[in-house]
């Protein structure tokens, strides 16, 4: 993703400055895969927030300082949160190992657990991200959505597969995640709000089962990255507007690739991503995740179903520069080799539900959806609700671990 976006940004105007935060911001996502311990993975949050808050305000116009401070200071209260959990962890255990979570007090685990699923945009917690994500640059947005909401998750998954007595509560938020994201993504009218909003969503799926999680974050990262890129190449960000004005061939041929994807679709990775996951659930689970999957198809019919201009017709949208047609090769490339991760899961069965899934979706953008206007308050991600809500989710959290 990374490589994508560098490479995305080659032949632009972009300084020395964003590209060395881009790399510290890579190196810090890697480090948070190798951490062993609570407090190594506070110290590498810390620096994915502070290289992610520069990039953000990397414009320097009002607009987007205010929503990289925003960022900011949400990130840095969560983690406050998540620090006072470690230590206490380490009060219990002498030792700040993930190990430790057996065992350690209730407020321990709240308290981490808050800060993560801030960090990582889970359930209400992250409704920081539809106005950070779609707010940023567009090579921005491709970095946080595909790779640096995972850090916030990463950690989670391995506690859960650590520790089985924190899995139930990871599995209600989880499912409360995808629905809740999705409900939004569906309603939503801005192509990068409703992609970010997605984010929540695919969230939801990649923490409901942790065994298969790594799977389903990379190829959702792939994909997401790949949309937020062309999102930022369109001729308007109204999905109305959108719909009046055709956009070019390939462009639109990128975005489909990228959105069967994370629909679904069998020949792209995000169909192996999302069988395995569905596999390792059970039954009131599954009927909750195929809803929300159902609902993932309704929103990226958004995508698919745009006007595109065919290739022998004169269009005159604006140029679009050649770097991004390398990083979307690398990116949906990849999608498509990361296919054969899991061949086995090509079963009739498998393949029938999946098209199914898709097929109900567009039904019912095009008979439901496409016409319905609806829109959700946003109050909920005013500055001051955010750190409400964390508060609130505290409270949630010391209810269902001492339950």
């Amino acid at each position: 993703g990374t490589a994508a976006v560098i490479l995305y940004c080659w032949s632009g105007d972009k300084t020395s400055f964003f590209y060395t935060q881009a790399i510290i911001l890579h190196g810090s996502v890697n480090a948070v895969f190798i951490c062993g311990d609570f407090i190594s993975l506070y110290v590498a949050l810390e620096v994915i927030g502070i290289a992610a808050f520069l990039l953000i305000a990397y414009p320097r116009s009002d607009r987007s300082i205010w929503v990289a401070l925003r960022y900011l200071f949400v990130s840095n209260t969560a983690m406050l949160f998540y620090l006072i959990g470690a230590v206490l962890v380490y009060q219990t255990h002498h030792s700040f190992a993930f190990a430790g979570l057996q065992g350690a007090p209730t407020e321990a685990i709240a308290l981490i657990f808050l800060g993560l699923l801030t960090k990582g945009g889970v359930f209400v917690s992250g409704l920081w991200l539809p106005l950070t994500h779609s707010e940023a640059e567009t090579p921005v947005s491709a970095m946080l959505s595909g790779a640096v909401v995972n850090t916030g998750i990463f950690p989670l998954v391995r506690c859960a597969l650590m520790v089985e007595d924190v899995r139930p509560t990871l599995q209600i938020l989880s499912i409360a995640t995808a629905l809740l994201g999705v409900s939004y993504a569906i309603f939503e009218k801005d192509t990068k709000r409703m992609l970010a909003a997605s984010t929540i969503s695919q969230l939801g799926f990649v923490l409901v089962a942790p065994a298969v999680a790594g799977m389903y974050a990379l190829t959702h990262g792939l994909a997401k990255a790949a949309l937020f890129l062309i999102a930022g190449n369109l001729p308007s960000r109204d999905l109305r507007q959108l719909q009046k004005t055709p956009i070019r061939f390939p462009m639109w041929l990128a975005m489909a690739i990228a959105s069967l994807s994370i629909s679904g679709l069998p020949l792209l990775a995000g169909f192996g991503a999302k069988v395995r996951t569905l596999k390792q659930l059970d039954s009131w689970q599954a009927i909750a995740m195929n809803i929300a999957a159902i609902g993932t198809a309704i929103v990226f019919a958004k995508f698919i179903f745009l006007p595109f201009a065919k290739p022998q017709e004169p269009s005159k949208p604006k140029k679009i520069k050649f770097g991004l047609w390398v990083a979307l090769v690398l990116l949906l490339g990849e999608l498509v080799a990361a296919n054969g991760l899991y061949l086995e899961g090509y079963t009739i069965a498998n393949v029938v539900k999946s098209l199914a899934t898709i097929a109900l979706g567009w039904l019912a953008y095009a008979f439901i959806f496409k016409k319905l206007v609806l829109k959700l308050p946003r109050a909920p991600e005013q500055l001051e609700h955010l750190i409400g809500v964390m508060s609130l989710t505290l409270t949630l959290l010391f209810w269902m671990v001492l339950a």
